[in-house]
């Protein structure tokens, strides 16, 4: 006897989607400017910290300005030959933004311990000034981010990226203030080797998942075994196979199962059943669920 075969695609709007452009283009202005005028004073002021801070910027304005062509991209429609469209282009993005942050790790840490070996005079008053700035330009820029850090990993990068240059530059005012009160001149390099463990740290995370994620890697936050137990109590399933759980994008997740229901009285009653259940309980937008009255074997597509 065959089995009934029954498909469904759940296509409402991923929870919490939002357009920063907006929030993109002031970021990028504001620290593409700072990054300007930290550099100019960090040469006057001889600050190897201000100076690792603004190459810390530089690569966050570079980083904001990927983040945000991914989120355009991710809006394109599809097409016969991208079918999703470009929704993985945040997950790129995120990956690229990590990457820098490496980049940035290791000149700055470089050029810090050469500093390290041979100080030279700080302006110690000029680098607690820009820094100050630094602060409220950074802080300001993370606030446009932060509704959104817990639902995007590419707006939780750029949420992460100002935080943390906010931090670093409340360490370079720190460098600055001890530089004014004893003239020792090993703080500069010494709170830059800091500057560069932050990064480094922020960045190993941010790698880290969106590695994971462009390996179709099951979205932090969903148990695959949970999702399955949830779809096995639906009335008329008697068990599930096949289930696979990836990030669409980095605010969508997608899901395929196989849900053997020999007495279910309905297929459609039990489609909407089991696509309601996804999306409010796991946050699950995009499902294709097959409906089998036997478990069929070997079976390959769905």
């Amino acid at each position: 006897m065959s089995a009934g075969h029954s498909h469904s695609h759940d296509h409402r709007p991923a929870r919490g989607r939002t357009d920063y452009g907006r929030a993109f283009a002031i970021g990028i202005g504001l620290n593409l400017g700072f990054v300007i005028v930290e550099t100019i004073f960090g040469f006057l002021a001889n600050s190897m910290s201000l100076l690792a801070d603004a190459g810390h910027n530089l690569s966050d304005v570079l980083g904001l300005v990927v983040a945000w062509a991914g989120a355009v991209m991710a809006r394109k429609a599809a097409s016969p030959r991208f079918t999703y469209g470009f929704k993985k282009a945040p997950i790129l993005a995120a990956l690229a933004n990590s990457l820098f942050l490496l980049v940035a790790v290791g000149a700055i840490g470089a050029e810090a311990v050469r500093r390290l070996f041979h100080p030279s005079l700080t302006e110690g008053s000029l680098v607690m000034i820009v820094a100050g700035a630094g602060i409220l330009v950074n802080g300001a820029t993370a606030l446009l981010f932060a509704r959104g850090r817990e639902r995007d990993i590419n707006i939780r990068g750029a949420y992460l990226h100002m935080t943390a240059d906010a931090a670093v530059s409340a360490a370079v005012l720190f460098a600055g203030l001890m530089i004014v009160l004893t003239g020792q001149r090993w703080v500069d390099p010494v709170m830059s080797l800091a500057v560069a463990v932050v990064i480094l740290w922020g960045s190993v995370g941010l790698l880290k998942e969106s590695v994971w994620m462009s390996l179709a890697g099951v979205p932090s936050g969903i148990d695959v075994d949970l999702v399955e137990g949830a779809l096995a109590q639906l009335e008329g399933v008697e068990t599930v196979h096949d289930l696979h759980v990836w990030p669409l994008s980095t605010t969508e997740t997608a899901l395929t199962a196989h849900l053997v229901a020999p007495d279910a009285a309905s297929t459609d009653q039990l489609l909407q059943a089991a696509r309601t259940m996804l999306h409010d309980r796991f946050g699950i937008e995009h499902c294709t669920l097959q409906i089998e009255r036997t478990h069929l074997e070997d079976t390959h597509c769905s």
